[in-house]
């Protein structure tokens, strides 16, 4: 670290003693230059061999139970995960459709071998389904989206090779996040699930609102970089770095896990 001087290292110590989450350090240092990631990784590894170093102190009782608990916790109750198919519609990925999102058809691949992995292990399969009425206001070429997946229209299916098999379930909805007016939140009690797997597009739109509400609802939720689509590369991966470092909703969360456990 001979290029970072006295009051920088000392900016880092206190960085790495904040204790904050891994997920929010790492999308942090993303937008730094690459000696501050080297420094801050070299002032972390100094401080974990110090640590190493000093006499170990016993833990107090309640210390111990606490985390004995969490570890338990974690080992007997593994998450219990669905997966979100978000509006991977034919007007979506179809060439030259009313709401093309050209990203969406490169993560076709991906996803269906995620959708047959998790078939395979029994993990429930959502869909989400965009539909409008043919007079929502919305679909307004001056001050909406412009017509697009209409109830009943080819468009408004998905896309034939990410088609929904017998025992997947499908959820329809009419805006950005979809839990507002539809029966996601009833399926996924139903399902006993408290993890969601989004996927699909627009990362930025819908995967984002429905995320969003989703952590705060008390689910914990990843987005595998390979199965979401944006409509362009920035927007997506700012979508995708605010998810990162958002964790659910403290007493939503301890409520979902407690009514899940007591089924």
């Amino acid at each position: 670290m001979t290029d970072v001087n006295e009051e920088q290292v000392a900016e880092l110590i206190a960085a790495v003693l904040a204790g904050r989450q891994e997920r929010i350090v790492e999308t942090v240092l993303a937008s730094e230059p690459p000696e501050t990631r080297a420094a801050f990784a070299a002032v972390t590894q100094a401080i974990a061999a110090i640590g190493l170093a000093a006499e170990p102190m016993a833990p107090s009782a309640g210390l111990r139970s606490r985390v004995l608990a969490s570890a338990r916790a974690r080992i007997e109750k593994p998450a219990r995960k669905a997966v979100l198919v978000i509006d991977m519609l034919n007007d979506h990925l179809r060439p030259g459709g009313p709401a093309e999102v050209p990203r969406a058809r490169a993560i076709v691949p991906a996803l269906q071998a995620r959708l047959e992995t998790a078939r395979g292990e029994g993990v429930p399969v959502v869909y989400v389904v965009d539909e409008h009425d043919p007079s929502d206001e919305d679909l307004s070429a001056v001050e909406g989206w412009g017509a697009h997946n209409i109830r009943g229209s080819e468009g408004a299916e998905v896309w034939p090779e990410l088609a929904p098999k017998d025992r997947d379930r499908v959820v329809k909805k009419a805006t950005y996040s979809a839990f507002t007016g539809s029966e996601l939140a009833k399926v996924l009690d139903e399902l006993k699930v408290d993890t969601l797997v989004f996927t699909g597009c627009l990362t930025e739109i819908g995967v984002l609102a429905t995320a969003t509400e989703a952590l705060q609802r008390g689910f914990a939720v990843e987005v595998p970089p390979d199965s979401q689509a944006g409509a362009n590369e920035i927007t997506e991966r700012v979508a995708m770095g605010v998810l990162a470092i958002m964790p659910p909703y403290g007493p939503a969360r301890r409520a979902r896990l407690e009514a899940l456990a007591a089924r």
